[in-house]
């Protein structure tokens, strides 16, 4: 969405006691763990833009509360495994020798956007360390959140998102729906049933400990976000959801255990039969 789409989609601006307001409205409380997914243009025009977004958030759970975000750095991924968009063979050496390491602080994101983008720059931020699918926290439950993010199996039992599940903390998703909730990968970990799908080796970039970049690999299960948007729409009519509106887009709050407990068992019965 463009800013002259956003504009026509809002009725005024949206500042950032308005969007605080609406969060409120929507559940969020002083105190809360929250994983924050988010598209800045569909929540129409912002006064400030994702700075009042990221404001609005930090204000809403208080000093007493933390938030997080999804900071995943795919570019640093290997180069021959990219499809969106897939880049010449001929230019595949090149990015394996000259990509810089990951850098929890300089490392930018890809495809988070803006609001992301935004509050990982605020001091006092915490990035964990995988190169490929970090997440960003600020408050008291950071260092719990993103302090250890080994490499292997980086969505599923080590992932900030699991730690959050630990807290019983809770997602929100501003703007989009659950194709971009991160959470539902713990789900689908936990609902690989045994002898099911084999572990793949990933491989990123890293800076090692004398100062030079290495390739490191890592495993995974193949993942799939394809029936993410289904699963959350089932969810939703649980009633363990809550929407409403935050500016001109919608938001949706839930209970990172709520959403991951269905989540398993829907993907066990959708896409494995049990």
């Amino acid at each position: 969405m463009s800013e002259a789409d956003a504009i026509a989609s809002s009725t005024q601006p949206a500042t950032v006691a308005t969007l605080r307001r609406d969060l409120e409205a929507l559940g969020v409380e002083q105190g809360m763990t929250l994983m924050v997914h988010s598209s800045l243009s569909r929540l129409g025009f912002v006064a400030g833009g994702a700075h009042a977004v990221v404001l609005a958030l930090l204000e809403s759970v208080g000093p007493n509360g933390t938030v997080m975000m999804p900071t995943h750095s795919a570019h640093l991924s290997e180069p021959s495994s990219w499809t969106n968009p897939p880049v010449p063979e001929a230019w595949w050496s090149t990015l394996r020798t000259d990509v810089p390491a990951y850098d929890p602080v300089l490392t930018p994101t890809r495809g988070m956007g803006a609001i992301v983008e935004c509050f990982r720059h605020v001091p006092g931020v915490q990035r964990s360390a995988h190169p490929c699918v970090s997440a960003a926290a600020l408050g008291p439950d950071a260092a719990f959140l993103v302090g250890e993010h080994p490499l292997d199996h980086a969505l599923g039992e080590s992932s900030p998102q699991a730690r959050l599940y630990e807290l019983d903390g809770h997602v929100l998703l501003l703007g989009v729906d659950h194709g971009n909730n991160t959470s539902l990968h713990l789900a689908e970990y936990r609902a690989v049933p045994p002898g099911g799908h084999p572990t793949i080796d990933y491989a990123s970039m890293i800076r090692a400990a004398d100062g030079t970049s290495q390739w490191v690999r890592y495993a995974a299960i193949p993942e799939d976000e394809d029936d993410f948007s289904d699963l959350g729409e089932a969810f939703a009519s649980t009633g363990d959801e809550t929407q409403g509106a935050v500016g001109a887009g919608i938001g949706h709050l839930m209970r990172a255990r709520d959403v991951v407990d269905f989540g398993t068992t829907w993907l066990l019965q959708h896409r494995h039969g049990s």
